[in-house]
């Protein structure tokens, strides 16, 4: 009873997702639950997601991408230099989004293999509406088989240390 490629999902916001990579299968349900947190009018959503390997291909994996609202992005970068942990800002140019068009459904659930990171940062965009939002893909820093430079090796709770400066800091 598993979905396949070709099934048609509807998300908890009634829009329609064409499912174009079973791998892919994290991001709608990220999808849905910043559906919910966007319906709880919170001022701003951060997720943190090990969202996708070409994150990893871009970014290596010492380092975590940002993606989303300006004003967050520029706050977490400045906690991250306090944190030491590493970040790097990707775009979500709307071209982007033309990778994500599906014929049967609003969208598809991939982009093409170009700029994986960026798609999967513009499906989930399509899921805050009244929010302010950001997206931080930690598939690198996450887990890394040699330690790090805080000296951690395996699981890392990568952006655990920036996100708490970014709270002391607000």
């Amino acid at each position: 009873n598993a979905y396949k490629p070709g099934d048609v999902l509807t998300a908890k916001n009634g829009k329609t997702i064409e499912i174009d990579n079973t791998d892919a299968e994290g991001r709608l349900t990220l999808a849905d639950a910043l559906c919910f947190a966007d319906e709880l009018k919170v001022d701003e959503i951060i997720d943190i997601a090990t969202l996708t390997g070409a994150c990893v291909v871009a970014l290596g994996s010492c380092v975590s991408a940002l993606m989303g609202n300006q004003e967050i992005v520029e706050r977490i970068k400045k906690a991250s230099e306090i944190s030491g942990e590493k970040v790097w800002q990707l775009p979500l140019f709307d071209e982007y989004e033309e990778s994500l068009k599906s014929d049967i459904a609003e969208m598809k659930n991939t982009g093409s293999r170009f700029a994986g990171a960026q798609t999967a940062g513009c499906f989930l965009k399509k899921f805050v509406k009244n929010s302010n939002w950001l997206h931080i893909d930690i598939a690198g820093p996450a887990f890394v088989e040699k330690a790090n430079s805080f000296g951690i090796k395996f699981a890392t709770g990568a952006m655990v240390r920036t996100i708490l400066h970014d709270l002391i800091l607000d």
